[in-house]
Formats: structure tokens, C-alpha cells, sequence
């Protein structure tokens, strides 16, 4: 995962969810066959996301990033029913992206193109 200012309170309740899922997901998969996963979201606009200092910005970067783009929160809300399909009966304690492929991209060449446009822009000055 990526560390990313202003965000770092966040990032540590998430670590502990996580940790949480696992926990729970032996206790509770050997006891009842209850299966516990987490979900990693893309970065979304919602009320208590957009407080977040330098929000929109990091939204924008994140689309830029991600092959597919952000995720929409309907489209992670259709990814928590599928989990509970016996198709994704043996997956748990795991941590699970839905974020268009931003966790796993190193740049993308949208990325490469904003950059050299602003390189660009402040030699030309």
C-alpha cells in the first residue's frame, strides 16, 4: 500500500481492519465456515473524503493512475454482493483491491504526459 500525506490517520485504521480480518477470518472460518475479507476502495468523493486536505487533487491522480480509472462506489457496492456468491466461496482473510488496477501500477503514461507537459512549461519560462 501507499503512503500518501495527509492521509495517514486513515491509513492506519485501514492497517488495523485488515489485521481485524485476518484475526477474525481463522477464529471465525475454522468455528462456523465464516468467511471475512476486506475491501481496498478507490479513492472515492464522499462527504468525509473530500475533507481530506489536497482530496480532489489525489482523486485526480489516482484516475490518471489506474488503467481502468477510479472505481465508483456503485460498482464496489456490485463487488461486496458478488462476495457473498458461493463462486467466491474459499476467499478470506484477504484484502481485496477494487481500484481499477492503481495499487499494482508503477506510472501510467498519463502520469508521464503531466509531467513532461509541466517540465515542458517551465523550461519554456
Amino acid at each position: 500500500q501507499r503512503a500518501f500525506l495527509d492521509y495517514t490517520d486513515m491509513s492506519q485504521a485501514k492497517a488495523v481492519l485488515e489485521s481485524i480480518a485476518r484475526s477474525y477470518g481463522q477464529r471465525l472460518g475454522t468455528l462456523k465456515k465464516v468467511r471475512v475479507n476486506t475491501i481496498s476502495q478507490s479513492p472515492t468523493k464522499t462527504t468525509a473524503g473530500t475533507g481530506i486536505s489536497g482530496f480532489n487533487a489525489f482523486y485526480e491522480y489516482a484516475d490518471k493512475m489506474a488503467p481502468l480509472g477510479n472505481a465508483p462506489a456503485e460498482a464496489c457496492a456490485d463487488y461486496c454482493v458478488s462476495l457473498f456468491s458461493d463462486l467466491t466461496r474459499f476467499v478470506t482473510m484477504q484484502n481485496l483491491m477494487h481500484d481499477g488496477g492503481f495499487s499494482s501500477t508503477g506510472i501510467s503514461e498519463a502520469i508521464v504526459e503531466a509531467i513532461t507537459k509541466t517540465s515542458s512549461t517551465e523550461a519554456a519560462q
